[in-house]
């Protein structure tokens, strides 16, 4: 056993050999014992005395001793600088990602969206007795896309009367094939908005009820346009000529009809449309 023998702690470890509390050498029980029987029989020096003594100082642990349960005095501080480094190159990451999955996708969906386009076949063949009647919008579209289109500068229609009197022939037969197939979307194009016309039965009929009565007719097998002529007044033409079908009756049988009509046009939109048409049967033609 061993003793400290400043706080006369005993200690049974054998290993120790500081005092746990203190850092005091530790002696053996024996050794502590005489060094107390010393101390009794020193003769303390009397107070006159000239027996110079050196002071003792508190006594000082080895430098490098740690006391059990405490921790060196100089120890390393944790680095933290790794730590950000890290989190700012993941951060990076995630972002580069982002950046390469919008410049991969979104081209892509831009160019789909805009490649829903829509094509009608409109092709008229006015010789075939079994008339094939489709309507091609190629024409159409780009129409279509200039007067939807209202910052369009306006322009004024041709001086013409030859000029416009092939672009009126041109849309009489586009009339024709938007009345056979009751293509309403075409016809809304073809007639202005403030539209009136008058039918065989001597009727005013407005351009909302001319859309919802027309209806696909297949009995008529071809037609053709004669004794066309237009008079134009600036933006304003009348068109007049006579218009014969062969249209094949219930029994089967073909039969030739004529009519004669008189349309007026006006110039909107970078187009004419018509405004008003009037019809009636020619004397020689059987209705």
């Amino acid at each position: 056993m061993k003793r400290c023998p400043t706080c006369n702690k005993t200690f049974t470890d054998p290993n120790l050999s500081f005092c746990i509390d203190d850092g005091t050498p530790l002696l053996r029980i024996e050794e502590a014992f005489d060094s107390a029987l010393d101390e009794d029989t020193i003769v303390s020096p009397s107070a006159g005395s000239n027996v110079n003594r050196e002071p003792q100082g508190d006594y000082q642990p080895p430098g490098g001793y740690v006391p059990p349960g405490g921790s060196p005095v100089h120890q390393g501080k944790r680095k933290v600088w790794p730590w950000v480094i890290a989190i700012l190159a993941v951060v990076l990451l995630i972002f580069a990602g982002l950046g390469i999955v919008a410049a991969t996708f979104i081209p892509s969906m831009l160019r789909a969206s805009n490649g829903n386009t829509s094509n009608v076949n409109a092709n008229i063949n006015p010789g075939d007795s079994n008339a094939n009647l489709n309507l091609n919008s190629n024409s159409e579209a780009a129409d279509q896309d200039a007067n939807a289109n209202s910052d369009v500068e306006e322009t004024a229609p041709s001086t013409s009367e030859s000029d416009v009197l092939a672009m009126l022939a041109d849309l009489e037969h586009q009339w024709t094939v938007a009345n056979i197939n009751a293509d309403k979307k075409k016809l809304s194009l073809i007639l202005a908005d403030d539209y009136v016309g008058t039918t065989l039965d001597g009727e005013t009929q407005g351009k909302a009820d001319y859309l919802r009565t027309i209806k696909r007719d297949t009995s008529i097998q071809k037609w053709d346009f004669e004794d066309l002529k237009v008079s134009l007044k600036g933006d304003r033409a009348s068109l007049t000529g006579v218009l014969r079908l062969q249209v094949k009756d219930p029994r089967g049988e073909v039969q030739p009809v004529a009519f004669r009509f008189t349309d007026k046009f006006v110039w909107r939109d970078n187009r004419w449309q018509a405004v008003s048409s009037e019809v009636a049967p020619e004397p020689e033609s059987r209705v």
